[in-house]
């Protein structure tokens, strides 16, 4: 892998990272249509513990207060204590079946059918949340969501374990059906992933200290973990400002043309 090949796939996954539009998806067809060599599962690794960094630096404030909670006696910290501890558990559902399926399929044919389905469903959900906002029934304190929605949300993020679905994308759908507003929907999910993807990244990088990084050197992993790091930190700062001016139907129409291209072209 060139040290130009890092840089772009670490842009990439920094901004689709955020952006409900698959991280995983774009570094398995932007590959294919350069007709670069599979970057493979050590840099993956590497790409998403550098945007693990990304949503600790842009929440860092907000994550702090959810750590300090987590032990406390404070009853002021009573709300943010209880929300810290459901963001944790948040982690079982797909902690669990990703540890049963342990799945690295890269088809592009599940990621095209993925990001078209649900680009659709992130269309239908668009559109709920605006009729729930004429009747001014969105909600927009975290701290008010109950279990049953927190459950919803974090049984929805199983479903991020199949390529071109979008962690966020789902996270994001499943926030709006649960009546949060869209900021309040995409605070979430950046939340909801830190420790999934802490979890995730972790177990594979342990794998990959023990196996090696294959064909890809140590510079190129580096560059990409800083290079996705830093897109990452600007691509949330850009997304929680245009979200409460736009819809998210400009990311569903994209994923549904992305899809509709990977299968015409790819598959």
């Amino acid at each position: 892998m060139s040290i130009l090949q890092a840089i772009i796939l670490g842009i990439v996954q920094g901004i689709t990272e955020f952006l409900p539009v698959s991280s995983s998806g774009h570094l398995i067809f932007i590959p294919e249509i350069f007709g670069w060599q599979d970057q493979g599962i050590s840099f993956d690794v590497m790409v998403h513990m550098g945007t693990l960094v990304a949503v600790i630096i842009f929440f860092r404030k907000k994550i702090w207060e959810l750590v300090t909670a987590l032990f406390s006696k404070n009853p002021i910290k009573k709300q943010d204590r209880r929300l810290a501890w459901l963001l944790i558990a948040s982690v079982i559902p797909a902690g669990v079946v990703g540890y049963i399926l342990d799945s690295n399929s890269r088809s592009a044919f599940i990621v095209g059918v993925s990001l078209i389905f649900w680009g659709i469903i992130l269309a239908v959900a668009d559109r709920y949340s605006h009729h729930i906002a004429q009747k001014k029934e969105l909600m927009s304190d975290l701290h008010t969501l109950s279990v049953k929605q927190i459950a919803f949300i974090a049984c929805a993020q199983v479903l991020a374990l199949i390529p071109g679905t979008s962690r966020s994308g789902i996270t994001m759908t499943a926030g709006l059906f649960a009546k949060l507003n869209k900021k309040a929907a995409a605070e979430f999910s950046f939340l909801m992933g830190t420790p999934i993807i802490a979890l995730a990244g972790g177990v594979k990088l342990l794998e990959m200290i023990q196996s090696g990084t294959g064909r890809i050197s140590l510079t190129a992993l580096t560059v990409g973990f800083i290079v996705s790091a830093l897109s990452g930190v600007a691509a949330i700062a850009i997304l929680m400002k245009i979200i409460q001016k736009w819809s998210f139907l400009p990311f569903a129409v994209y994923r549904v043309l992305i899809g509709i291209l990977i299968i015409l072209f790819l598959v």
